[in-house]
């Protein structure tokens, strides 16, 4: 990547000032890259600069950006709903910084990809690849329900526990806990929501998970409810065999990078 083609941006959005990286391309097609959680614009393990300089390379330009709160950016850190604004901005941005563009792709990882499904077509996003998107959990912070039955239902097959049964040493009552929770209904209703909201999407739509993830196993899981059943026949699936949920190793992060740029060009 020539860093003379990556600079960085100011640009305002409502009171504060956003910093945003552009990675500059010929190409008419450009990817949005939206931060999850109160993650940087380089993503974890610079994952997401990485894969911005490889994109670039391959002709199409990169914009990545710190919303308010988060960063470089001023501004109150209004979590993941209060993004709309943001994605607006940095989307206007990156069509003044490339007039050549005529289509925009936004990915966004977990909860950025909850924010790409609610807000995404209102900013005028033409595509969307949605990583492990977040579905809602619970207030004591613990992986989503269908996570832990996966989780508990792995670890009842498992003779080693049975052993430690018999020895006296298993904690029941932690077991029984983590079973509970297990059953447990989701009090989210951010599920329903994002159905509503990808159902509504006009745009493509790539969705690319990690089957050992929690945050994708609960997505999965709201996936194959009859609520998603309209976009679930047009979106392009990726399931990939890691746990990592930033996409960390270098097979996985190949992997993001292959189904980014099949949307680029689809």
């Amino acid at each position: 990547m020539d860093r003379d083609l990556r600079k960085v941006i100011a640009f305002p959005c409502e009171e504060a000032n956003l910093l945003g990286t552009l990675d500059s391309a010929p190409g008419t097609t450009a990817l949005l890259v939206v931060s999850g959680g109160n993650e940087v614009r380089a993503g974890a393990h610079r994952g997401m600069a990485m894969l911005a300089a490889k994109v670039a390379s391959a002709g199409h330009p990169v914009f990545r950006f710190d919303r308010r709160g988060v960063g470089d950016s001023e501004g109150e850190n209004g979590s993941w709903e209060s993004a709309g604004p943001d994605l607006a901005a940095a989307l206007t941005t990156l069509r003044r910084e490339q007039p050549q563009l005529t289509h925009v792709v936004a990915l966004g990882n977990c909860d950025a990809a909850a924010a790409l499904a609610r807000f995404g077509r209102d900013a005028g996003v033409d595509a969307l690849v949605l990583t492990n998107p977040w579905t809602g959990g619970d207030a004591d912070g613990l992986p989503p329900a269908a996570a832990i039955r996966q989780r508990y239902g792995q670890r009842l097959r498992d003779p080693a526990l049975w052993r430690r049964a018999l020895t006296g040493r298993l904690a029941w009552g932690k077991l029984a806990r983590g079973i509970a929770k297990s059953l447990a209904p989701n009090p989210s209703n951010l599920p329903d929501r994002m159905a509503a909201e990808l159902n509504a999407f006009p745009g493509p739509l790539t969705l690319v998970l990690a089957r050992g993830d929690a945050t994708a196993i609960g997505f999965r899981a709201c996936w194959t409810s009859a609520a998603f059943a309209p976009v679930r026949d047009r979106a392009t699936l990726v399931e990939l065999d890691t746990a990592s949920h930033s996409f960390q190793h270098a097979a996985d992060a190949a992997a993001l990078e292959a189904a980014v740029l099949a949307a680029l060009t689809t």
